[in-house]
């Protein structure tokens, strides 16, 4: 008996999925750490490894740039200067741990650990007070832990395409578990490459990742713009009609959160229809309290 589009609606879109991530982590991999425009270069030391990170001069209120799974800092090369111009804030971004200037951590992926990282960057970078946190894909359940740990910190946050937790159920996680095995073991067999690694080390702590995701939640204190790309991160419909279900379903938990679809573009928002970016930060300022 063949399947109704519900029932293959979660397979689709895992495959999908991984087709996604994998060409977000190949064009990671291939891109040259171009900091030029993004501010000056600067390092921190963490547990004993270097993070590296950069920062536009401007003030008091500041933008903290976080990429999507396999990109650095580089990825909003184009930007950055651009919204530092526009706001007059600092414009802070940086490497992720294995990535860019950043050195590797050994073992599973931990999005614990990758909140604390940027916490460490922003306590560097004196940006702990009117930050407006942008998060892109990955990023997004990055931004979920850091936000709720310092909620003070923060003027608003803009999610950009990313992450969120209505969207990890069991089926999900399950579903792309089971796609993701012919790249995982293409990456064990084959000649290590900080993409490969990077996609091993998320793929050993994505389902305990993704299950305890699922059941986190945003402080209400912290508005939030979520933009959703009209293309979405998939091909198959039913399966983009999942990621956009999600994101609608997130926004519309407290009254201080805004669904924008940036409308023409595909899962790089940042690229496609950057101004919807700029526009949703200008919101989020607009909005800060004076003295926040």
């Amino acid at each position: 008996m063949q399947k109704s589009p519900t029932q293959q609606t979660p397979h689709n879109h895992a495959r999908r999925f991984a087709a996604a991530l994998l060409t977000t982590l190949s064009l990671a991999s291939s891109a040259v750490a171009a900091t030029q425009g993004a501010g000056d270069t600067r390092f921190i030391v963490k547990d004993g490894r270097k993070l590296a990170f950069h920062a536009t001069s401007g003030g008091p209120c500041a933008i903290v740039l976080d990429a999507g799974g396999g990109l650095d800092s580089s990825y909003w090369a184009g930007l950055a200067p651009e919204l530092a111009s526009a706001t007059g804030c600092r414009v802070i971004t940086y490497d992720r741990a294995g990535l860019g200037g950043s050195d590797e951590v050994a073992g599973p992926w931990s999005v614990v650990a990758a909140s604390h990282d940027l916490a460490s960057v922003m306590s560097a970078a004196h940006a702990t007070q009117d930050v407006v946190l942008v998060s892109h894909s990955l990023a997004g359940e990055i931004a979920f832990y850091l936000v709720n740990e310092h909620p003070a910190w923060f003027a608003g946050a803009v999610l950009v395409d990313a992450n969120v937790p209505e969207f990890y159920t069991d089926q999900v996680i399950e579903a792309q578990s089971h796609a993701f095995a012919p790249a995982i073991a293409a990456a064990e067999s084959n000649p290590t490459t900080p993409a490969s690694r990077q996609l091993l080390s998320l793929a050993a702590s994505f389902v305990e990742t993704s299950k305890a995701f699922h059941f986190e939640t945003w402080p209400k204190a912290v508005p939030v713009v979520v933009i959703v790309s009209e293309k979405t991160p998939f091909d198959d419909a039913a399966a983009a009609e999942l990621w956009r279900t999600a994101h609608r379903a997130f926004a519309s938990g407290a009254e201080n959160r805004t669904l924008v679809v940036a409308t023409g573009s595909s899962h790089d928002v940042a690229h496609d229809r950057p101004d919807v970016i700029l526009s949703a930060i200008r919101t989020m300022l607009a909005q800060a309290p004076p003295g926040h």
